[in-house]
Parts: structure tokens; C-alpha cells; sequence
């Protein structure tokens, strides 16, 4: 890629925060819950007062090796260094994470375009708490003052960090969001990026197309989003060419993303290792988990994002699917609603319309779509396979059930969705093209398009009991 089309290429890496889904934290047994009362699940051990001492939970190891796993990276022994530094929202004043021998290495990540991105490392240690700036719009220069919430404080973390593989802003979001799809299917994390528990920090140079040589990065810190993730990409590539281009330097610095001007605001000079004087936490020992303890992680993951893809795809009979099944399943995959598919198609239901109908209905409300009741939804799309429903009909009768569950055949009947029969029909579409005879000789001229103009009015006309599919049919019948 060239970035603004003036003969530069951005080179990207990305470090990946995420929080674990365990019951309490890192090396307490505080509760690790999101949205509680500020400064509640805290204890003297994640407030780092004198004289406590952590243990570490080994259930959050057992996650950890589980994204290790699926990233394809070698686990190893670890050791725990303090990371030390002065924040307020670090109660320590420094942080346990791992250093020199993190607990993963050596993976890879391939997205569903077929590109491949390094994973150089994924290692664990605890998160801070969390500074909330007060007056100025929150941000910290033109804040009133500033509280502090320890409750994050402590709750474990595994920092995914890739290689700097990542050629564009818009491949740099799908390695994000399939990475997101990988640490919800292993069950390690819940992935919201809304809520925090996933966070990602862009490394961002860019360099004269064709040569090989990195030029100088800037890291944007804790973008939320997988959209900030690609406008601040955008706007740092643009910011450095402008500089090169203007015969400044870029100078490597940590640089805030600003979501309301769209732009991103220098923090920090980016910090070195010496800077944070790493040595071995003392209070710790290594990690050392054997071949089956490993072996036993490794058994309990279940399907990959990629893999469920290709179970789809494989149902349909598409290998590989065209474009827009290919969205489609990817969507339906993203969402965690290709069970309804495959329940669908077990049932002896169309698949190219069971992925329809939960990409482009369910998938609009995930959340209630996986409390559907699955033998219901089945029984939708047979209503609609079966021509008892029109798809308008389906569809309207999906969306009650996503909000207000019930047995698909009584909202039919409640709705009054009955099917027209074929005689029914002929005689409302005879009127129609009576009605409009300017249309019908426009149709008949060749005007194919209009098929819709007459659908829409044999849809109004009978209260859209009719079945497009039928409707069409019934058209070009009458046209001969």
C-alpha cells in the first residue's frame, strides 16, 4: 500500500490487551467484575500495601496457555519481573508483568483474507486501575481533578503483541476482530472493547515504498474500537508522511487518540526497557507448565473462528463461498450464531437460508438471537421454505420473536399472515396491472425492474401475505 498514494507504506504492529474472564483477580482472590461500586474489590495485596504477599491464580494461567494455543505459539516456562513506573492508577507504583521470558512465543494469526500475522508474543500480567479526568471534556490537560478507581487493579491480563505485519489500517482492523473472534472462542475473555477487556495500542511507521528498512514508530495508546482503531491508524500514516515529506523527522513518541477532533495528541516520549528498571519479582516463582497440564488446555479449546467458517462454508458446498456468503458467514461466525445454522441444516432446512436469515435478521440483535428458541427458529424457516410465509412475513415474524420470543406459528396467526392460495393471487396481480397499464407496457417492453414496482403494490394490496417469489413468477406468466 502506498499511504496517501505518494509512494510511502505504513508498517504496523499492534499490542492487544486483554483482560481475563476469571472470578477474581491475578494474585488475589478480589472479585474481578466490571461495573462495580469504585474502590470495592480491592484488599491489600492488588492496593500493594506493605507486607502482603500475591498468589497467583492458576486458572488464569490455564487461560492464558489457552490463547498461547490457538495463536499457534510455543508455551514456556515464565517468570514474573516488576515493571516499575509512577502513575496514580497503578497502586504499586510498579507492575507485575512478564518480561525476557513471557509464558507464549513464536505464534501466528491468519486472517480470513489468507494473510498471516506474526505473533511475537503473549504474555501475562496484571492490569491498573482506572483515572477518571473530571471537567474539560475528561481529558487530563484541561481536567478539574481526578479519581481513581483500584477495583481493575490487579485483574489479569494477557498482552498480545504481533510482529509489524500489518500493511494497512483496514488489515490491521480484521487482525483485530478475528483476534477478538479467537479469545471469545477460547473462553479466556469476553472481548468488549466497550467495557475495556479488550485494548489495543497501534505501533505505526511508515517507510519509502519498496525498501525494507522500519522508519521510526509512534505508539497510540488504548483504542477502544475496532473504528478509532482504523481513523487513527489513518490519521497517524497521514501525519508522518506530511512530516517526512516536509523534510521533518518523525520522533518515536506514545500519542493519545482524540475520537472527537479525529486526530491523535502526543503524550509521551515512547519509553525504552531501562526506562522501567525490570528486575524478578521476588514474591513469585516461575511458571513452568508441564506437557500435560498443556496437553489438557489444549483438549479443552474448542473451534476456531476460521474453522467454524469453513464448517459453514462446507455446508453450503461452497469451498470457497463467494463474496457475499462469504460476509455472511463471517458475520454470522463473529456473532457466535453459526449453531443456529448448523442446527438448521441438521433439520433438513435450506442452509443458503438459514445463513440469510441470522446474518442479515438475527445477527442485528446478537444478544437475543442466542436466546432464540432454536426448534422455533427451525420452524420459521420451514413456514418460509415451505411458502406458508412470504419472506417479508418471515422476516417480520423473526424480528417478534427476537424481541418477544413465542412459537413462530401463533405470530403468524396473530399477524394474520395466511398464504394466498394461487388463485387468490393471480386475481390480485391481474388487478394490479390493470390499475397501472402504463407500467405493465413498460414491463412488457423489457423494463425488468419493475417487477418491484409491481410486487410493492401486490404486497399493500394484500396485507404482504403475498410471496414475492410467486409474485414474479406470476408476472412474467402474464407477459408470456
Amino acid at each position: 500500500m502506498n499511504a496517501g498514494g505518494k509512494g510511502w507504506e505504513p508498517v504496523i504492529g499492534l499490542e492487544v490487551h486483554c483482560e481475563l474472564k476469571t472470578e477474581t483477580k491475578l494474585f488475589c482472590g478480589c472479585r474481578n467484575a466490571f461495573g462495580d461500586e469504585p474502590n470495592t474489590n480491592v484488599c491489600p495485596v492488588c492496593l500493594g500495601l506493605p507486607g502482603s504477599l500475591p498468589v497467583l491464580n492458576t486458572r488464569a494461567v490455564e487461560y492464558a496457555m489457552r490463547i498461547g494455543l490457538a495463536l499457534h505459539c510455543e508455551v514456556r516456562p515464565s517468570i514474573f519481573h516488576r515493571k516499575n513506573y509512577f502513575y496514580p492508577d497503578m497502586p504499586k507504583d510498579y507492575q507485575v508483568s512478564q518480561y525476557d521470558a513471557p509464558i507464549n512465543v513464536s505464534g501466528w494469526l491468519e486472517l480470513p483474507d489468507a494473510s498471516r500475522v506474526r505473533i511475537e508474543r503473549a504474555h501475562m500480567e496484571e492490569d491498573t486501575g482506572k483515572t477518571s479526568h473530571i471537567g474539560g471534556g475528561g481529558r487530563i490537560h484541561d481536567a478539574d481533578h481526578a479519581l481513581v478507581d483500584y477495583n481493575r487493579a490487579g485483574v489479569p491480563l494477557v498482552e498480545i503483541v504481533s510482529a509489524p505485519d500489518i500493511g494497512s489500517s483496514a488489515q490491521a482492523r480484521l487482525y483485530a476482530s478475528e483476534l477478538r473472534g479467537i479469545l471469545v472462542a477460547t473462553g479466556a475473555s469476553d472481548g468488549r472493547m466497550e467495557e475495556g477487556s479488550m485494548r489495543v495500542d497501534a505501533n505505526v511507521s511508515v517507510r519509502p515504498a519498496g525498501t525494507f528498512e522500519l522508519g521510526t514508530r509512534c505508539e497510540i495508546k488504548n483504542l477502544n474500537s475496532l473504528r478509532s482503531l482504523g481513523r487513527a491508524i489513518e490519521y497517524e500514516i497521514e501525519r508522518q508522511v506530511g512530516l517526512l515529506e516536509s523534510g521533518d523527522k518523525v520522533v518515536q513518541q506514545t500519542r493519545h487518540w482524540n475520537e472527537d477532533e479525529g486526530v491523535t495528541v502526543a503524550l509521551r516520549s515512547k519509553e525504552e526497557a531501562f526506562d522501567y528498571r525490570y528486575f524478578p519479582e521476588p514474591d513469585l516463582v516461575p511458571v513452568v507448565p508441564d506437557a500435560g497440564w498443556q496437553a489438557e488446555v489444549a483438549a479443552s479449546i474448542g473451534p476456531m473462528p476460521a474453522d467454524r467458517r469453513d464448517k459453514l462454508a462446507s455446508l453450503l458446498g461452497l469451498e470457497p463461498p463467494t463474496r457475499a456468503r462469504a460476509d455472511q458467514i463471517a458475520t454470522v461466525v463473529e456473532h457466535g450464531l453459526d449453531g443456529l445454522v448448523s442446527a438448521a441444516a441438521d433439520a433438513g432446512v435450506d442452509v443458503a437460508l438459514a445463513l440469510a436469515r441470522t446474518a442479515n435478521e438475527a445477527s442485528a440483535d446478537p444478544d437475543a438471537a442466542r436466546r432464540l428458541d432454536v426448534a422455533g427458529f427451525i420452524g420459521l424457516l420451514r413456514m418460509e421454505q415451505d411458502r406458508k410465509l412470504s419472506a417479508t412475513q418471515a422476516k417480520t415474524v423473526l424480528a417478534d420473536m427476537l424481541e418477544n420470543g413465542g412459537d413462530p406459528v401463533e405470530i403468524a396467526k396473530r399477524r394474520g399472515f395466511e398464504a394466498l392460495d394461487a388463485g387468490s393471487l393471480a386475481a390480485v396481480v391481474a388487478e394490479v396491472v390493470a390499475d397501472h397499464p402504463d407500467e405493465w407496457q413498460r414491463y412488457v417492453g423489457g423494463e425488468d425492474k419493475l417487477v418491484g414496482f409491481f410486487t410493492m403494490h401486490v404486497m399493500r394490496a394484500t396485507n404482504n401475505r403475498a410471496n414475492g417469489k410467486e409474485v414474479a413468477a406470476e408476472l412474467r406468466r402474464l407477459r408470456g
